[in-house]
């Protein structure tokens, strides 16, 4: 969407704040042995309290409030009762909602417990890649570019990128124009970042794979050739300047 009133940026600011408390406390709540069905209903619980609707359950009836994956799922995992936590996996939340017909999406990628399997590397690579990728964001900036910046990052630090998973236009529903942020360079796409837009940015940084198809289970994702992905994302309004990082409280910068 494109924000033409203060009424409208307020809308986003509520949605997105409450999308961000409500992964940064799912993060903080994760524990060993608790299984993804008992975090997923902390984040429900979560989002009522601001008077949120979870986005993947209102759009696609997805079966739960959030999308929660372990280890070698890349995005899309159901919170299942059997999905139990254990010390040194690698996690992932994503928060989506709507909130008085506002909508705003967030996520990321964080190591449970001890760093067992020395997943710390790719998460630290996620978060600082899309920290300086969101930096570059103003208004006439090609997408493909930051698309290039991701990937180019990505590389010099001996990853790869999911290129059929992408960030998005978000604000009057969960995805708007402009439809794929991919994480690599499209030298197709001419389309460039307008300002007062509103679009979700977010990294898919990977240990091995290049491609996410679907796993053994309805909806998960795994990558084409296995390995791990860290996820890390934002909702931001692009001006002529510094974006505007309505997602921030998340604290997945930290």
């Amino acid at each position: 969407m494109s924000i033409n009133s203060i009424e409208e940026q307020e809308g986003m600011r509520k949605v997105s704040e409450a999308v961000a408390l409500t992964l940064k406390a799912m993060r903080e709540h994760c524990r060993v042995g608790m299984s993804a069905q008992e975090l997923d209903e902390f984040g429900a619980s979560m989002l009522s309290s601001f008077g949120a609707v979870s986005a993947p359950m209102l759009t696609y009836q997805f079966p739960g409030h959030t999308c929660i994956s372990v280890n070698h799922e890349v995005a899309h995992g159901t919170p299942r009762a059997n999905k139990i936590f254990q010390n040194g996996d690698l996690i992932n939340i994503d928060v989506s909602a709507e909130l008085d017909g506002f909508w705003a999406d967030n996520g990321g990628s964080f190591v449970l417990g001890d760093d067992t399997h020395g997943h710390g590397l790719l998460v630290d690579a996620s978060k600082q890649i899309l920290k300086d990728a969101i930096a570059q964001i103003k208004g006439g900036v090609k997408i493909a570019e930051i698309g290039r910046f991701i990937e180019t990052q990505a590389a010099k630090r001996g990853f790869t990128v999911i290129k059929n998973l992408a960030g998005h236009g978000v604000g009057r529903s969960l995805h708007e124009s402009p439809k794929e942020i991919l994480n690599c360079y499209d030298r197709f796409n001419q389309e460039r970042f307008r300002k007062n837009s509103v679009v979700a940015i977010e990294t898919f940084i990977s240990t091995k794979s290049t491609y996410a198809r679907e796993g053994a289970e309805e909806w998960d994702l795994i990558g084409d050739k296995g390995g791990y992905v860290a996820q890390h994302e934002h909702t931001i309004i692009v001006t002529n300047g510094a974006p505007i990082i309505l997602t921030a409280n998340n604290e997945i910068f930290n």
